[in-house]
């Protein structure tokens, strides 16, 4: 089978080699998918760099988000088991953690479904508690992290605000339903949120980029505001000072989605019957904004590794060279 595979950390578009190389072996408790599609999820930059926290064995194959196929024909959503990882034509997960696909969404959209609306999920819903009538601020919010925070923020009710960096990713981030958007380039966010609330400020904030973004949340924060650390998209993580937080009375949430899987499980399951429901009646809908052939996996992780993407982009196998959609 074709599989991308890297040898010797660096950046995705030098590091990532596709190859020829035999399909992988199931070991106990695992089965072998056909990749149907493969999102691109920033932590797949982050490997091939050697700067994720987890690091797989040289050679791997990166890819942690699949919607695959199994030999008796159910569609499903999966994290493949590095190294054998989703940019290849079959990779192996974990039969207790296969997933139902939503028959709402199709092969590209499933496969983007499962992290991001996850995290998201949790974030909003299991650690800041999201009521309706509330405020959340999104950061990158055009992003692949950040469109799925807005979707399940509108579905949940709550009145969006969204930071993005550029025209184009602000006409995407209004096209998502963003009922304020604003751009961190032309504009002041922290002005430009102070006058959105009335003064007020965001009741829950959703940050995956870190860095400047996390300075501006502390500064945009209602009373009893919660902000929501997903990620430091920016490269740079920031020291939080405390003190802070106890005068203007706010929480700060850390949230690593991965720990669920092995600490509580069956809220991933129960986690995933509310996103197929929101999926089933048109509430949530992952933004693919591209869809390319296997052959374009490294360029496209390159493309989101440098930030310049908007949703997501999924790689699928079974399109052709130049019959990326």
């Amino acid at each position: 089978m074709q599989a991308w595979q890297v040898h010797q950390t660096g950046e995705p578009a030098e590091a990532m080699r596709l190859q020829e190389v035999d399909p992988p072996t199931p070991g106990a408790g695992q089965v072998l998918l056909k990749v149907r599609a493969a999102n691109i999820n920033f932590p797949d930059a982050l490997m091939c760099r050697g700067q994720y926290q987890v690091r797989p064995p040289l050679p791997f194959t990166p890819g942690v988000e699949i919607c695959g196929e199994t030999e008796d024909g159910r569609r499903v959503i999966a994290n493949p088991a590095l190294p054998h990882g989703g940019f290849a034509e079959y990779a192996i997960a974990d039969a207790a953690a296969l997933l139902p696909a939503p028959d709402a969404l199709d092969d590209a959209e499933a496969a983007a479904l499962h992290i991001g609306y996850q995290t998201g999920w949790f974030g909003l819903h299991r650690r800041a508690r999201l009521e309706a009538g509330e405020t959340l601020l999104v950061h990158a919010a055009a992003g692949g992290v950040g469109s799925a925070a807005v979707q399940l923020g509108k579905a949940a009710g709550a009145t969006v605000i969204g930071v993005v960096g550029g025209a184009d990713k602000a006409a995407v981030a209004r096209e998502l339903g963003c009922d304020v958007v604003i751009d961190r380039r032309a504009e002041n966010v922290i002005g430009a949120v102070k006058e959105a609330t009335g003064g007020r400020g965001a009741d829950v904030i959703y940050d995956p980029v870190g860095g400047e973004a996390y300075t501006q949340s502390t500064k945009v924060v209602a009373f009893e505001g919660r902000i929501v650390v997903v990620g430091f998209a920016s490269g740079s993580i920031p020291s939080p000072a405390l003190n802070h937080a106890l005068v203007k009375n706010y929480a700060i949430l850390g949230l690593h989605w991965g720990l669920y899987n092995t600490k509580n499980p069956k809220l991933v399951q129960h986690c995933h019957e509310q996103l197929t429901e929101l999926a089933a009646r048109g509430a949530i809908k992952p933004l693919v904004s591209e869809r390319v052939p296997l052959s374009g996996a490294a360029a496209a992780v390159q493309r989101v590794a440098d930030g310049v993407t908007t949703g997501r982009i999924a790689v699928v196998p079974a399109l052709q060279n130049g019959a990326a959609a």
